[in-house]
């Protein structure tokens, strides 16, 4: 059964960049050609606001101010200017001290991504963590979708099924790296 997360508060126009988590999901400039630009950041981000939500025209994302805002469906680079659309519904609030996060891993594609336990994807399984947890975790486990190193001196018959073993173990569990390792030496 899912668990579900009362909304304790409502992200506007007035309140969207004030310590949020978001996934925008990218859109082409069309959508945006004909509306004006509501406020453009320091850094020369444009907002554009509408009813449902706002359009981010930028040329950098994942860590904004003290906000943590991802794209999805492209290929953003650093200095190639994208434009993301996010609802207000898809702000959830971010600090760093709150077990606010989990990972979600997709093998076929060797990538992990991080996501925020009030989001329509969360599953009781997974183990939620610290900002700060987070990432030392993502980092470990994108190291393990594209090394091998790792495996050596463990006993392990086949490295993909091994490794889906242990980094499910590490999303699910608290257990560290090292803890797991040792039920394949």
């Amino acid at each position: 059964m899912k668990k579900y997360f009362k909304r304790l508060k409502t992200y506007n126009k007035t309140n969207f960049h004030k310590h949020t988590f978001c996934i925008f999901k990218e859109v082409d400039f069309i959508e945006i050609q004909d509306l004006k630009c509501n406020y453009q950041s320091k850094s020369g981000s444009k907002y554009y606001f509408i009813e449902e939500g706002v359009y981010r025209y930028s040329n950098h994302w994942g860590r904004a101010a003290n906000c943590k805002w991802r794209l999805i469906n492209g290929d953003v680079k650093y200095n190639r200017t994208k434009i993301g659309f996010a609802k207000w519904t898809d702000f959830y609030p971010q600090n760093d001290f709150e077990k606010l996060y989990f990972i979600e891993v997709d093998y076929q594609n060797k990538t992990a991504n991080f996501y925020h336990k009030q989001s329509e994807n969360f599953n009781k399984d997974k183990v939620v963590r610290t900002s700060v947890e987070t990432t030392k975790l993502l980092k470990q486990i994108r190291t393990l979708l594209e090394e091998t190193a790792w495996v050596k001196h463990l006993n392990v018959e086949n490295i993909e099924s091994a490794r889906k073993e242990i980094i499910e173990q590490l999303i699910t569990t608290n257990q560290s790296f090292q803890e797991i390792r040792r039920n394949y030496l």
